[in-house]
């Protein structure tokens, strides 16, 4: 490929969030606006993809923003569905809801994630509200440290709670947003 590369941020339109990073050479670039679809260039398959081709979550196009110099471009879009490959709302993911994706993945009968996902969302329910005890109690009468460790258990458990029923974390974020509004 002769052309060169412009970086392209993908953006969510309704919430500002970062969905993803990919890579446009000019043909990219120009399908991007005449289809109303995100297309990049492949770096490793050297070749012009559409966003959702084979998943069909495609980014619908709101507004394409290039830089001053022309060498990296903002797309404001609209996900149809989970932009990221491992089925998150953003490939830019948190550490611990990455982790819980890739056990779930795993399908390991050894993992404690699948485990608990397998039993669904009354084992997950029965869970935070034990950790949210445990949480409280320790506030009330532990060691920082301890409150830490709790609080941790909590987050990790409202994490598979969420995941059990299918939701995405972002989902609680925007949530959190619009009450702000």
């Amino acid at each position: 490929m002769s052309e060169e590369l412009r970086a392209a941020i993908i953006q969510d339109d309704d919430t500002g969030r970062v969905l993803m990073l990919g890579w446009m050479d000019e043909e990219a670039l120009q399908l991007t606006r005449s289809s109303g679809l995100v297309h990049f260039f492949s770096r490793s398959r050297q070749r012009l993809w559409q966003k959702g081709e084979t998943s069909g979550n495609t980014l619908r196009v709101v507004e394409v923003i290039l830089d001053c110099d022309e060498d990296a471009v903002i797309v404001r879009a609209r996900p149809d569905g989970p932009t990221c490959h491992d089925g998150a709302t953003s490939c830019f993911t948190p550490w611990l809801w990455r982790k819980i994706l890739q056990r779930e993945a795993s399908a390991s009968t050894d993992s404690y994630v699948v485990k608990v996902l397998a039993e669904g969302s009354s084992l997950a329910a029965r869970k935070v509200g034990e950790e949210a005890v445990e949480l409280a109690v320790a506030a009330l009468s532990e060691s920082d440290e301890r409150v830490v460790s709790e609080a941790a258990d909590l987050w990790f458990h409202t994490l598979l709670l969420l995941r059990s029923r299918g939701l995405d974390p972002a989902a609680v974020e925007d949530e959190l947003r619009r009450r702000e509004r």
